[in-house]
């Protein structure tokens, strides 16, 4: 079995109740339920939730493969992982150790049902155990150091043409998948051989703050969502 696990809380400091807040006319969590509805490979939504306002919502959504599950209090606090919640739920659940466990997070509304096709089907034909969603930055990176900054992923004394640069890999926060088994085993959403699956530049935006709202809300205006 695949299942598909969202979690979201309702609380939220930067944007209050942001969760069910409507983004291009819809409840923020509606975009990525609806995905993952609409995904072929997707067998059970799990939206994870402590909140009776969100519930309600999402409830009112009719989609024929989500059910809504009563997160702990514990596990839905700011301070809580997201592991925190996903593990609460496989050790409540019925789920086998090689079931799939497909971590989608609401914040990330650019999700389309196809990406997660897509990443199913690379993972399941690769010899890794896991893989994440991300997106390919080209931006030249430096990290501080005691004596200063040094680059990470280039040499600045041969600074290559962008054409000619691979530049690097950075996590979207859209997307993980990994079995039950590797989770249980390591508290962890991604584990053992890991992999990625590219997706479009603009995929990169994930809700945190108002600005990243208006970013998003604007580029699923301009038609990104219409096929889904």
């Amino acid at each position: 079995m695949n299942i598909a696990f969202i979690p979201v809380r309702g609380g939220s400091k930067s944007i209050p109740l942001k969760n069910i807040k409507e983004l291009n006319g819809k409840p923020l969590v509606y975009w990525t339920a609806a995905s993952a509805q609409n995904s072929e490979c997707i067998d059970k939504i799990i939206i994870a939730t402590d909140s009776d306002e969100i519930k309600k919502v999402v409830k009112s959504f009719n989609f024929s493969k989500l059910e809504v599950y009563d997160r702990e209090p514990q596990n839905a606090q700011d301070t809580s992982s997201t592991e925190s919640v996903m593990v609460e739920y496989i050790k409540k659940s019925s789920l086998g150790d090689n079931d799939k466990f497909i971590l989608i997070q609401a914040t990330s509304p650019l999700l389309k049902s196809n990406h997660i096709d897509e990443m199913y089907e690379k993972l399941l034909n690769s010899d890794a155990d896991s893989i994440f969603s991300g997106v390919r930055e080209k931006q030249f990176h430096w990290i501080e150091t005691p004596q200063g900054v040094e680059p990470i992923n280039y040499d600045y004394k041969n600074r290559p043409r962008r054409q000619d640069f691979n530049g690097i890999i950075a996590e979207n926060g859209a997307c993980y998948i990994n079995s039950v088994k590797n989770i249980l085993e390591n508290n962890c959403r991604i584990s053992g051989k890991i992999i990625t699956y590219e997706m479009p530049p603009e995929t990169a935006y994930e809700i945190d703050e108002p600005s990243d709202w208006l970013i998003i809300e604007n580029i699923m205006k301009e038609g990104y969502r219409n096929e889904n």
